[in-house]
């Protein structure tokens, strides 16, 4: 990242715990995302890799985080406590780190759902928006809209970045759900992308395009909410 600071870290949660982080600041960041995974892959995926990358390339600066179960090498998610807990360190690294920098957080599938539940039960400081990079509204082939009941509870802006194809999310079920919450929340759809972003051959366009699209689209919403605030 020529010109900008690429820098790793460890964040404390509480006395025991201590996780990951990889800080990403490019040259004219206009906001900061501080960037929670998703269930079955850490902050170093190369997707997430990607997205810090690509979103640096929009003047957006990134801090990533591993959630306690996967620094320490484990499948199954810790209570989700322990994971808002995280979530809130997070963002508190971030706010010493650039304090003159809004602050959006969210993530990848379940690390944004983490973010928007800490969000709901209490306000996490300085957070200006959440982005979820695919929502995780039910497991696959099980429609239910159960883990969005919380959304109701969050009053700062949220923007929802889904494939149309996502079998953790039925349009039937999110696009109502997205309406009911109002002006506060935003719906990018991203035409046959599946919760992974990844497209069929048969479309004739390129994963990489989908991602362009879906990143210009959180650049975008990142400064409205910026500028509106």
């Amino acid at each position: 990242m020529s010109g900008g600071v690429s820098e790793r870290l460890t964040l404390a949660i509480d006395g025991t715990r201590r996780v990951s982080a990889l800080f990403q600041l490019p040259p004219a960041a206009a906001a900061c995302f501080v960037l929670a995974h998703g269930a079955g892959a850490g902050m170093e995926h190369s997707s997430m890799t990607t997205i810090a990358t690509e979103l640096a390339a929009r003047h957006i600066a990134t801090l990533r985080f591993q959630f306690p179960y996967m620094e320490r090498g484990t499948r199954r998610p810790d209570p989700p406590a322990v994971c808002h807990a995280t979530v809130r360190a997070a963002v508190a690294a971030a706010a010493r780190l650039v304090p003159t920098l809004p602050l959006i957080a969210g993530g990848r599938s379940f690390g944004g759902r983490m973010t928007s539940q800490a969000q709901a039960i209490e306000p996490v400081p300085a957070v200006k928006g959440i982005a979820f990079i695919g929502f995780p509204l039910h497991p696959a082939g099980k429609p239910s809209a159960e883990r969005a009941e919380h959304l109701r509870e969050v009053k700062i802006p949220m923007l929802f970045l889904q494939g149309t194809r996502d079998e953790l999310a039925n349009l039937e079920l999110l696009q109502p759900l997205v309406a009911q919450l109002g002006r506060r929340a935003t719906l990018k759809l991203l035409q046959d992308a599946d919760h992974s972003f990844h497209v069929p051959a048969r479309t004739g366009r390129k994963d990489a395009e989908v991602r362009g699209e879906m990143l210009d689209a959180l650049a975008t919403w990142i400064e409205q909410v910026i500028h509106s605030s």
